[in-house]
């Protein structure tokens, strides 16, 4: 018998065949996947893939095992946990390279030294139908079909069907084929991907079609609200132009009979006058309440629709807001994407938190909840309130895909520490692992509660059309989000205090290494991070307006005898309500109160990290990989006063349709009621503003602050907490969203030290608002200063704050902070009987609507000096500008270089430049005057439909 080596036994029983694929190319990259199958009957314990490229490819990065490069030739060494392939398995390494020239593919591979036999042949695909150049009707029914064969003794498993990146429909045996059905007009680009039993898959040549779309019968809106007594339209009009005149004629044809058509029911089309819409009047008669359906149709036209919902009797303010309500729903007005996701704007150029209109925010979602809640306490129907809540729920809360790897988070241990650098030059920052952290205390009791450890909570920013690109191919990774393509969540802010808009780098929220350099996009961040990961971020003053709506839908529901209606929904605030308490906490779990250095700042224990108030955010990540994984959490230690929502807190520990299932999450909300009330005490200043805010890590280090700040629970004063370009509490915004969740609790609880906060804020504001019915002109402050500091708190004898003082700087015509304004001064009005805050409140809905309406809501145009840093350049003795490391070098999804030559605002969105409105921008950068843009955005749109309603209904007009 002859011994020999176990390596040399191994090597020597190895059968493999490899399938090595680009998965894609950008002209100077390319993916690569390789799939190796064990074809022996002898399980591998290990493996070391082996290949040689001959052109300059280069490699960047891999994943599913150990990858190396020298010179030409590429080694992969098995994970931990993919060494053992059995008899028949696979395994899929993959990786990403750099190259130039041509990309010529590896011929020879293989396994723990032994030749495979030949790399395998992916499948062979080609489209028979459709025809190239075919064209369809809409709604169209394509036919699809292709032919698939297999090589080297393989089967085809699958073959599917695209259009675009969208996947249409899947063929698991020939002949391949199948239908898509209902496609719009449009043009697509049709591809067949076949996939054999060995993984390996090729892509057919692509294949152009065209569908038109057939003559139809427009109307719009497809949602009409109307009160008793009152009097909507609809606009109706042809989809093309018509050979000859043609005759719509739109009729009820269900529903409710107190419904009816009383003009233009008959109406005349022609080759001249198609494309203008013409109106339907429909009257809603003086009694009853329910839905019709009215139908517009023509010979050979498909026919348009609509549901009108006849309302009980308005007030002159209810209808108000119901005119608006129906502008902003109206589909052609474009407040919402074709899914019903609601954008930032209308308009698609504009920058502020969000860097373009048409992504969305967590507190879009919050707005439009609240939106929907008030639709429903006035007209009585609820389901528009339950789906807006289902549909945040599907497209703005990270699934358990999106969030895998939570079940490895360890309590103990919830993060590790970075220190945050005021600028964006300063990162990327390295991780300290020597820094303690403390334990969460919460994890555990939710797990406990709701039988899962994922977080239930919305992240912040959302790109709803994939104008990035992060969501652009299937199996791409979670930054594709809730569905294939888009709408993909994405990410900005992350480099310290005065990373202002201009500076951001936009990011994939689930960065899977795809895009960025070689570590993604995390090395702009964290030096030395590589390991793919998802990560996400909370905004708590959106999920709270979320939770305070569904207390006003449940109050209002109740009162109608239609509490059963929202019950389900009502419940789900108090499940985001519980997992919001994250916002609580230190951002690494350390106790509150005192922290002057990261060493010696201890780590929390139980509650002992609380601070009850409600931080800028919360966040959650972890590992992609389910092998070896690992999960975060952090909080926030830093606390602004425009995010506190006492409202909130009184309906999470007060109202059981919306009590928390965490075994202390009421009394954490109890707690936090009293602790805002006495953050906004200690914050008022000596006029009446409240001032910034507090944090808990001075500098984002748990630094030592300025000699005698002042404290507040051990908490440090600070003017401008969290973010510094601009501070963010110099808009007057955060006064009037924050006293409008005050005004809110004061009305329903009498609460008298809230009261006399809202008394001496009220008087500060009064002053400072002009309006002039006669002339429709007003304004109302914008920019504030502050100078000065509060008393350290003392709870048992609050002390006046005679040295802290606010000024106005500038005053603007925000509609939306207006509209808060508003509300803030009818709540508190009708609580405190004060007819001059009533007056004050109906003078600036008045003059509004009758100055500022358009045929998109209420708006008034905005001059935005700070447009100019569209093309701002970084300039490193004022640390302004968009920075971007010195050797730092990437790919966008775009195929645009990022790098540190990439370094204006427009470079990383060069498609900026073919917005219609940027124009007006070039104009401004080139030396012109400032542009004025008219803007709607849509929480400021709803807030201005809801100031409306909340003041007829609280003061019966």
């Amino acid at each position: 018998m002859i011994a020999v080596s176990p390596q040399a036994a191994r090597a020597a029983t190895v059968q493999c065949q490899v399938s090595y694929s680009v998965t894609s190319d950008w002209g100077s990259g390319f993916g690569a996947s390789i799939v190796v199958k064990n074809v022996g009957t002898t399980p591998w314990s290990t493996w070391t893939l082996g290949y040689s490229y001959t052109g300059n490819q280069t490699l960047q990065s891999g994943w599913n095992g150990t990858w190396t490069q020298s010179g030409k030739t590429v080694t992969v060494t098995n994970a931990a946990w993919n060494g053992t392939v059995t008899a028949g398995g696979t395994v899929n390494p993959a990786a990403n390279f750099t190259y130039t020239g041509t990309n010529p593919a590896p011929t020879t591979f293989t396994i723990n030294g032994t030749t495979c036999n030949g790399a395998h042949t992916p499948p062979a695909v080609a489209l028979t139908s459709p025809a190239a150049g075919a064209s369809y009707t809409a709604p169209a029914s394509v036919p699809m079909a292709a032919t698939a064969s297999a090589s080297d003794g393989a089967t085809i498993s699958k073959v599917e069907f695209y259009q675009g990146t969208t996947l249409v429909c899947t063929a698991t045996a020939a002949p391949y084929s199948c239908t898509w059905t209902g496609a719009a007009a449009g043009t697509y680009s049709i591809t067949a991907k076949a996939t054999d039993s060995q993984g390996a898959a090729s892509t057919s040549a692509p294949v152009g079609i065209t569908v038109t779309g057939a003559p139809a019968v427009t109307v719009t809106p497809n949602a009409l609200s109307v009160a008793e007594g009152g009097t909507g339209t609809l606009a109706v009009g042809l989809s093309s132009a018509p050979a000859a005149n043609v005759t719509v004629t739109t009729a009820r044809t269900a529903g409710n009979t107190g419904l009816s058509v009383t003009g233009g029911g008959t109406l005349t089309f022609t080759p001249a006058n198609w494309s203008t819409p013409q109106n339907v009047t429909i009257t809603a008669d003086a009694t009853g309440t329910g839905n019709a359906t009215f139908t517009s149709t023509a010979t050979g036209y498909t026919s348009g629709a609509a549901v009108v919902t006849e309302t009980g009797a308005l007030g002159a303010y209810e209808q108000r807001f119901m005119t608006l309500y129906n502008k902003i729903m109206n589909p052609a007005n474009g407040y919402f994407n074709s899914l019903g996701i609601p954008y930032h704007s209308v308009e698609t150029l504009i920058v502020e938190a969000p860097d373009y209109g048409h992504e969305t925010t967590s507190e879009a979602w919050s707005y439009d909840i609240y939106l929907q809640s008030m639709y429903g306490n006035i007209s009585g129907d609820w389901t528009k309130f339950n789906a807006a809540w289902a549909l945040m729920e599907q497209y703005m809360i990270p699934t358990h895909a999106d969030q895998p790897t939570n079940s490895a988070y360890n309590p103990s241990s919830p993060a590790q520490y970075a220190p945050e650098e005021p600028q964006p030059d300063q990162y990327p920052v390295a991780i300290n692992s020597s820094v303690p952290s403390g334990q969460d205390p919460l994890a555990a009791e939710l797990q406990a509660a709701y039988g899962t450890s994922d977080i239930y909570g919305m992240h912040w920013l959302e790109d709803v059309d994939n104008k990035y690109g992060y969501g652009d191919t299937p199996g791409g990774g979670c930054e594709l989000g809730p569905s294939t393509g888009k709408p993909s969540y994405i990410n900005s802010y992350q480099r310290g205090a005065d990373e202002s808009v201009w500076e951001t780098v936009p990011q994939p929220t689930c960065d899977n290494l795809k895009y960025g350099g070689p570590n993604g996009y995390l090395d702009l961040f964290i030096s030395g991070t590589g390991t793919a990961q998802w990560k996400f971020t909370d905004a708590p003053d959106a999920d709270a307006r979320t939770v305070q709506a569904a207390y006003w839908a449940d109050t209002w529901a109740k009162a109608q005898g239609k509490e059963s209606q929202v019950t389900a929904t009502v419940a789900k605030a108090g499940k985001m309500g519980d997992y919001l308490r994250y916002s609580m906490f230190d951002k690494y779990f350390k106790q509150i109160g005192n922290c002057t250095s990261p060493s010696s700042c201890p780590g929390g224990t139980g509650k002992s990290s609380d601070d009850y108030l409600l931080g800028w955010y919360y966040a959650w990540g972890g590992s992609l990989s389910t092998s070896g994984s690992w999960a975060w959490r952090i909080g926030d230690g830093a606390a602004a006063q425009g995010y506190q929502n006492p409202m909130a807190a009184w309906a999470l520990s007060t109202d059981t349709a919306e009590a928390p299932k965490g075994a202390t999450a009421v009394a954490d909300w109890t707690a936090s009621l009293k602790r805002q009330t006495e953050f906004f005490q200690w914050l008022q200043s000596s006029e009446g503003g409240i001032a910034g805010g507090a944090t808990n890590s001075w500098n984002g280090q748990y630094g030592t602050p300025p000699a005698g700040d002042p404290t507040f629970y051990g908490m440090y004063y600070d003017w401008e907490p969290v973010y510094h370009d601009p501070p963010s509490n110099n808009w007057f915004g955060m006064q009037a969203w924050s006293m409008e969740r005050f005004a809110e609790y004061y009305y329903a609880t009498g609460d008298a030290t809230v009261g006399s906060i809202l008394s001496k804020w009220v008087s500060w504001v009064e002053p400072l608002v002009t309006v002039n019915t006669a002339t429709g002109g007003w304004q109302i402050p914008s920019t504030l200063t502050w100078t000065g500091q509060p008393n350290t708190w003392n709870p048992s004898s609050p002390q006046a704050n005679t040295n802290l003082h606010v000024a106005v700087k500038d005053y603007s015509q925000d509609v939306g902070v207006a509209s808060a304004l508003a509300k803030t001064l009818s709540y508190y009005a009708a609580k405190a009987k004060d007819t001059t805050a009533q007056a004050l409140a109906k003078n600036l809905l008045d003059v509004m609507w009758g100055n500022d309406q358009d045929s998109l809501g209420i708006a008034t145009p905005e001059t935005r000096t700070d447009y100019s840093r569209f093309g701002q350049t970084y300039d490193a003795s004022t640390h302004a500008g968009l920075y971007v490391p010195p050797g730092w070098t990437g790919k966008d999804p775009a195929g645009n270089t990022v790098s540190s030559s990439t370094n204006t605002f427009l470079k990383l969105r060069p498609w900026y430049t073919s917005d219609p409105s940027f124009s007006k921008v070039q104009t401004y950068l080139n030396g012109g005057a400032a542009p004025s843009f008219t803007y709607h955005r849509f929480w400021a749109q709803s807030d201005a439909a809801m100031a409306q309603a909340v003041y007829g209904q609280l003061f019966g007009v």
